[in-house]
């Protein structure tokens, strides 16, 4: 079995990010962006699909580890029967290329250490040419050179780069990866030291920016500092992971290419970053939204690449085994052809968010909205793939409806309340026809629940956004009685799934985890409902779940007590925050 998925941890460059295991090996990086193809990709197969490891020759001993306060840089302390060292793992700011920097100190004692390097371009599939002088080594094929430069005598053998070495109490070993585009020769390393103190202040001097000062202030700031190094900063947009392909049940096919921004995530993503005090990345993150929707709304996708590319073409990579082989492995996201009403919403309410935080309209954002409201008054009624893009037929589902209404709701709130111009008694009538029919094919009396899809049966954690958005009071019966519902039906040992993965409605076969994000809204729900306590012991069940470095993934395993999805995952410490802040609020 491979390492557990959350036994790794994240450092990035807002570029791109690596995982780094427990015992030292950095399983996962694709160069030079979150979208490129992953140069070490034995977390999707094995060490051969590419991986970097520096660590004890003896793997019997201790590990801890944790962040530098406030920051992205790791520290891995291992103990072994001979002594303790410690790996200090970072990505410095890119001015260049992108670099991996990793740094081995001798704490006590004399610890004998390995290095083995595998690079293996194009996800495991590309072995390249190895070439060495001196303590440098360069891998090139194609479009890609990796050069590693350490203090170490490195040897190679089969594709392999690899040493041995001791420490002494005292004594410090570098390694410094770089990788650069072929019109570039790589640069010589920097001052290292000075390039650990330089990325520990960045992120420290961000991090201090925060404006929530509660109970949980620390799993605020990791989760942000998370969200911010999941952000591609050439563009603002925000990935909803750094991985593919780690699936939603250990040995499944529900395995998705997450690298990538979706508009699902937008107003959640805005509001945090509003609410934590972060204005700037904010206004990034808006402004990717209207370079991304730019064009007809028809055309309109519910996800983009991290610069706006539309074109996420899903193919699978036979050559790798999956994680715990679960296969396929993917690359790309087929659901960038798929309709999906909430979307519309979603980017509504986030514009709405923008400006009521204090945000300066723009113009084209409200060029954008009348053409995007022109759109939804015409194909509202659609069915389409709703807010988990089910492989299944499109359906009438009831939350597609809801974020409609939101679209509609926020246009009129525009014009009411800024003075904006538009047809606002056209878009109140829309609002309340939603509304109307939300009400009457949605809500299945018998059961005092709202439902997945108009006529059905099932139920839907998203449906647990309609009081937050603002649908119905979050004390009406009919919430209440969906809140209830989703609690009984839906419920994972504590915590709560999707929808029923054991019905024929996604299109694939059965079998998921705990989704994370839905637990968080339940907890919003509670705190609607006034249900402070119950809200509170939930949020401290859900931060109970991250790993030892206060990451999550998308979702949670009970029954086996392990993470699953992709990892980490935007969408989990995106409500988190929220959570947080909320319940700061019902506790003032």
């Amino acid at each position: 079995m491979p390492r557990a998925i959350e036994d790794y941890a994240l450092i990035g460059d807002r570029h791109t990010a690596a995982l780094v295991g427990l015992d030292g090996s950095v399983d996962w990086l694709c160069l030079p962006r979150f979208d490129s193809g992953a140069c070490f990709a034995a977390l999707l197969g094995r060490p051969e699909h590419g991986r970097w490891l520096i660590g004890p020759a003896d793997e019997s001993g201790a590990v801890r580890r944790a962040y530098r306060d406030g920051t992205l840089v790791l520290e891995t302390e291992f103990a072994t029967g001979d002594g303790r060292v410690r790996l200090t793992d970072w990505m410095p700011l890119r001015e260049g290329g992108a670099e991996v920097v990793r740094r081995v100190e001798g704490i006590s004692g004399r610890v004998r250490m390995r290095c083995e390097l595998v690079p293996a371009f194009d996800y495991g599939h590309i072995v390249p040419w190895l070439r060495r002088e001196g303590r440098r080594v360069q891998a090139f094929a194609g479009p890609d050179t990796l050069t590693l430069t350490c203090d170490v005598e490195p040897s190679l053998d089969d594709g392999r780069v690899s040493g041995e070495f001791e420490l002494a109490e005292g004594s410090t070993a570098d390694f410094h990866l770089v990788w650069t585009p072929l019109d570039r020769e790589p640069r010589e390393p920097a001052d290292l030291s000075r390039s650990l103190e330089e990325t520990t202040r960045w992120w420290r001097d961000w991090a201090g920016r925060c404006a929530y000062d509660g109970p949980y202030r620390d799993a605020v700031v990791r989760s942000l500092i998370t969200l911010k190094a999941l952000t591609y900063a050439p563009s603002g947009g925000v990935v909803a992971a750094p991985t593919t392909s780690l699936p939603e049940r250990i040995g499944g096919v529900r395995n998705w290419d997450y690298r990538y921004c979706w508009i699902r995530d937008a107003t959640f993503t805005l509001k945090a970053l509003l609410e934590a005090g972060y204005e700037e990345e904010a206004v990034a993150w808006r402004d990717w939204l209207l370079r991304a929707v730019a064009g007809r709304p028809e055309q309109v996708q519910i996800l983009y690449g991290v610069a706006g590319e539309r074109r996420l073409v899903e193919t699978e990579l036979p050559w790798l085994p999956g994680y715990a082989g679960s296969t396929p492995v993917r690359v790309g996201n087929s659901a960038t052809g798929q309709l999906q009403l909430d979307m519309y919403g979603e980017l509504m309410d986030a514009m709405h968010q923008a400006r009521r935080y204090g945000i300066a309209p723009d113009d084209r954002a409200w060029e954008v909205q009348r053409d995007l409201l022109e759109f939804l008054e015409s194909n509202w009624r659609r069915p389409d793939r709703g807010i988990w893009e089910i492989r299944g037929p499109a359906r009438q589902f009831t939350f597609s409806k809801v974020m409609a209404w939101v679209a509609a709701d926020r246009a009129v709130r525009a014009t009411e309340r800024l003075g904006l111009q538009g047809p606002v008694d056209r878009w109140r009538r829309l609002r309340e026809d939603i509304f109307t029919e939300v009400c009457a094919k949605g809500y299945d009396a018998e059961r005092r629940t709202f439902t997945q899809y108009y006529g059905g049966k099932d139920l839907d954690a998203a449906l647990l956004r309609m009081a937050p958005v603002g649908f119905l009071p979050a004390d009406d019966e009919r919430m209440r009685g969906t809140v209830a519902a989703i609690e009984s039906d839906l419920d994972h040992r504590g915590l709560l799934r999707r929808y029923d993965s054991d019905s024929e409605v996604d299109g694939l076969p059965p079998g998921e985890s705990a989704f994370l994000a839905c637990s968080f809204w339940l907890a919003d729900n509670y705190l609607l409902q006034g249900r402070v306590r119950e809200a509170g012991t939930l949020f401290e069940r859900l931060l109970g779940l991250r790993n030892d470095v206060g990451l999550l993934s998308e979702e949670y395993e009970p029954d086996e007590g392990r993470m699953t999805g992709n990892f980490p995952q935007a969408l989990s410490h995106i409500p988190l925050v929220g959570t947080a802040l909320g319940l700061a609020r019902a506790s003032a």
